[in-house]
């Protein structure tokens, strides 16, 4: 009787999509601070796992609104976002880099000029979230965390 029932709710939790996310992926949602930022950059800068690169880089994008002058922003931006953009060009079906890109380009203000691949993303994303394959974790991540 136990193990059906234990059975029973991994078949549940398979389905509504409760897979364990990546230590990475965690802990990326979890970050509140800057010094908390900083620190996963320095635990992960180093990673060679492009999905890991992608909070990375966005991490480093997020480190320009702690600059001073606007041209350091920017440079720090702008910087940051060519990483991510040839990250996306070399590896285009990676569903961390493309939900990376959506949720930086949703929040960054339209001055910077960086909002022409949400399209794009949304509906890469949108067809992500149809399949059920190693990735159904990062669901839930996407649906509260873009406008799909």
């Amino acid at each position: 009787m136990i193990k059906s029932g234990i059975l029973g709710v991994l078949f549940i939790m398979s389905i509504i999509g409760f897979n364990n996310a990546p230590n990475f992926v965690v802990e990326y949602h979890e970050l509140a601070t800057k010094e908390a930022e900083l620190s996963y950059i320095k635990k992960y800068k180093n990673s060679k796992e492009v999905s890991i690169q992608a909070y990375v880089v966005s991490l480093q994008m997020k480190q320009a609104r702690y600059k001073m002058m606007p041209w350091s922003k920017l440079k720090v931006f702008n910087t940051e976002k060519n990483k991510l953009e040839t990250l996306i060009s070399k590896n285009p079906n990676n569903i961390h880099l493309r939900y990376v890109r959506l949720v930086i380009q949703e929040n960054t203000p339209s001055i910077l000029g960086y909002k022409s691949s949400i399209k794009k993303d949304k509906q890469f994303l949108k067809e992500a979230l149809q399949k059920k394959d190693s990735t159904n974790y990062l669901h839930t991540y996407i649906i509260n965390n873009t406008s799909l």
